[in-house]
């Protein structure tokens, strides 16, 4: 088995997810894996979420330890010798903390860069609110949510199951080779969304290819509690 690369806590995950056109996703897509469909549909998923007591190698990084991450993600299977493994391919990785970027990309192919960003969190009453903003071209970009305060048990076979069920990551090297890193944790509750905002520079962030999200309603928004988690070393597939 691979040993662990990295441990962390995963917080309070926004995630708005789009249906969009699978060939959108081609040029993305990691060499033996194939798209994942829910229901018919590709989903992209933007996701908001903190990074919290990060340890790689099981050692802090001073200053790296707490810190903000937005991705833009979508969802592919791996048929390893007969047994489907879901999995998540990341089309950029945004971090306020270079040195994080420097060792996700040199090391597991990822697409991390950084960026100025920051967050909120209040609780009142039976409410939460919370939020994740990051800085590009002068403009602060915002992924927002209000929920109820009590997380609870995702539905099987629910699109927030399928969106959030995913344990296997997997970065495309070339077009002959890919990464592929097992992540470990417990499955997730969630806060029911009350009220949500997305204003996001899809175009300027990620590509032509990606910028009528900016005026479209995602599919779904929810909110993950989140857990501790495991990120194990990678293995590469050819």
């Amino acid at each position: 088995m691979n040993s662990v690369f990295l441990t962390a806590t995963w917080k309070n995950l926004i995630m708005a997810n789009y249906i969009v056109d699978p060939a959108v996703l081609a040029a993305y897509l990691p060499y033996k894996t194939e798209l994942d469909y829910y229901n018919g549909n590709v989903h992209v998923s933007l996701v908001g979420f903190i990074f919290s007591d990060t340890r790689l190698l099981g050692a802090s990084i001073p200053f790296h330890v707490n810190f903000e991450e937005v991705n833009l993600r979508f969802y592919v299977r791996y048929n390893d010798n007969g047994i489907w493994k879901r999995g998540t391919v990341f089309i950029k990785e945004i971090v306020p903390k270079p040195a994080i970027t420097l060792i996700a990309n040199t090391l597991y192919r990822e697409k991390y860069c950084t960026m100025p960003m920051k967050h909120f969190l209040k609780e009142s009453g039976d409410q939460m609110e919370l939020g994740y903003q990051w800085k590009y071209r002068n403009k602060w970009n915002r992924l927002e949510a209000v929920t109820h305060n009590t997380a609870l048990p995702m539905l099987e076979n629910s699109e927030v199951h399928f969106i959030a069920e995913h344990y296997w990551g997997y970065s495309k090297y070339n077009s002959k080779k890919t990464f592929e890193y097992a992540v470990q944790h417990v499955p997730w509750k969630v806060f029911p969304v009350k009220s949500y905002l997305v204003d996001c520079d899809f175009d300027s962030l990620y590509g032509p290819h990606f910028a009528a999200l900016a005026q479209t309603v995602p599919q779904s928004v929810f909110v993950a509690q989140g857990s501790s988690v495991k990120v194990l070393q990678k293995r590469t597939i050819m």
